[in-house]
């Protein structure tokens, strides 16, 4: 019995040590939450812009809400780098950094807090630095802007600096949009897959950016597009001219439309023998030396630019001169209502490349070679071989003669028609108004004959119209009748059918004026 004490107090303290060791991990755990809960509560919450130009400046604001003790707010970029530090008394208070704009100060920004041993890490806010457009200028492809119609051109619009950058088009001082046709807008480039001649002229861009509703703009200067039109096929003519005992040939090589600068060659028999350039026009000539009447070949203009290289049609290189057979041939006009109008004199002459013509009336020189002296009721056409006589009256009776010569010999021999009267009295100009008259009745009778044969033949198409109605009706008629005699007899009594059978051919002519009982 005197143990038992000795034993408790050898045991009571171990006990004690055991009951301790039990509670630590209970306690750990009770406090865990607690701590837990405690760094959660600290949120931080980051501000900001996420755009800005360069060399401005920006305001970044952090603030722990539920806060009321000293709080260190300390904003970081990219996680690594600290780039301020604030110290702020009172937790509900916000931490406010001012920053200038670098083009380094682009990256990721963070707001770290510590408040009473407690850490918090805010959201995260990705600064970007946009650089204003400068120095813009519009650049093309090809260079220098000239290009044929047909052709591809690319223009840029190039700033010096300048970022997340945005353009405008002007065409001569109108804005090109993705619908306007004929061109496409891709980036900073303005297409034109195939120019025409309308698209030629000036050009411009804008570069602009926009930050926080602040919009920065750079415009260029004018820039001129030249679009070439193509040429035409090329045209090869030939004038002669007499210089002392020689003569020579003026080769004109031209096309009638295109634009400058082309090189035209001058081909005798394919083979090049003149050429030039035409810097400002559409056309060059050719002195080559010219042996009347020799075929000296077939000659070719050939008109080259940078995206062309035509030919003309062949042209005989050889000079006639005049022949001797001339004679006029005269042609009266008249009006619709066969009223004489104009006389037509044509001088024809056999042969000749370069003729020069002259018309005589009475032995007198008709028309002088002075245009100001041309007579008002005379034309001349196609080098002077078609003369019109257009108010025709009596004084314009009379012979009339044509001669010709080269027109390259100005001392040259005339080859002479022989002379043709032209008679205009008032017998005949009254005539074709008697003439018109009788026109008129002719057309009159003419109609009248027209509209009478019309008649007859509706009367002829309505009498036959109304006979084939008629012998259609009656045709009817018979076939009915024929019909009820046929029924008829399927009701005969037996002896009558006998009697039908043996009189088939007598009750078939007869059918018609026999009287038949039908039962019911």
């Amino acid at each position: 019995m005197q143990k038992e004490p000795c034993q408790r107090y050898i045991h009571s303290p171990v006990m004690k040590n055991r009951h301790n060791l039990y509670l630590l991990p209970i306690l750990a755990l009770a406090s865990l939450p607690v701590t837990i809960g405690e760094s959660g509560s600290l949120r931080p919450v980051l501000s900001g812009p996420d755009r800005a130009y360069l060399n401005t400046r920006v305001v970044f604001q952090c603030s722990a809400p539920s806060l009321s003790s000293k709080v260190v707010y300390r904003l970081i970029k990219d996680r690594r780098f600290l780039v301020a530090t604030e110290v702020i008394d009172k937790g509900d208070q916000t931490a406010t950094f001012l920053l200038k704009v670098k083009v380094a100060s682009g990256g990721s920004y963070q707001c770290k807090a510590l408040a009473g041993g407690r850490t918090g890490i805010s959201n995260r806010i990705k600064l970007t630095v946009v650089t204003p457009p400068s120095n813009t200028r519009v650049t093309s492809e090809p260079s220098p802007p000239v290009a044929y119609e047909g052709s591809r051109i690319v223009l840029s619009c190039d700033a010096e600096r300048g970022s997340n950058l945005k353009y405008i088009w002007h065409f001569n001082k109108k804005e090109i949009t993705s619908s306007t046709s004929g061109f496409i807008i891709a980036g900073n480039k303005l297409v034109m897959e195939k120019v025409t001649l309308d698209q030629e002229g000036n050009y411009n861009c804008i570069a602009w950016s926009v930050v926080q509703d602040i919009s920065r703009y750079s415009t260029s200067a004018g820039f001129k597009v030249t679009v070439k039109a193509k040429i035409s096929k090329p045209e090869i003519s030939i004038s002669v001219f007499k210089d002392g005992d020689n003569y020579h040939g003026n080769v004109t090589c031209w096309s009638s439309k295109g634009s400058p600068p082309v090189n035209f060659s001058l081909l005798l028999d394919d083979k090049e023998v003149r050429s030039a350039t035409a810097a400002e026009s559409l056309a060059a000539w050719f002195d080559i030396p010219v042996v009347i009447g020799l075929n000296m070949g077939e000659a070719q203009c050939r008109g080259r630019t940078e995206v062309q290289d035509l030919k003309s049609e062949p042209l005989t290189l050889e000079v006639v001169p005049v022949g001797a057979d001339v004679r006029v041939e005269v042609d009266y006009l008249y009006t619709a209502d066969a009223k004489l109008t104009a006389a037509k004199l044509s001088c024809h002459i056999s042969r000749g490349t370069f003729p020069c013509f002259s018309w005589l009336f009475n032995d007198s020189v008709l028309l002088p070679e002075s245009r100001e002296e041309l007579q008002p009721q005379t034309v001349l056409s196609h080098q002077k071989q078609v003369l019109f006589l257009s108010q025709l009256s009596p004084e314009d009776s009379g012979f009339y003669r044509c001669r010709a010569r080269d027109s390259y010999e100005d001392s040259g021999l005339w080859a002479e028609s022989a002379a043709v009267l032209v008679q205009i009295t008032e017998e005949i100009l009254n005539s074709t108004a008697q003439a018109s008259s009788c026109t008129e009745l002719l057309q009159t009778y003419f109609a009248e004959v027209i509209t009478l044969v019309f008649c007859c033949f509706f009367l002829l198409m309505l009498a036959v119209a109304s006979a084939c109605v008629y012998k259609m009706s009656d045709r009817s008629q018979a076939l009915t009748n024929v019909s009820a005699a046929n029924t008829i007899s399927f009701h005969l009594s037996e002896p009558e059918s006998q009697l039908m059978g043996l009189q088939t051919n007598t009750l078939a002519c007869e059918v018609q004026n026999q009287t038949v009982e039908i039962r019911v």
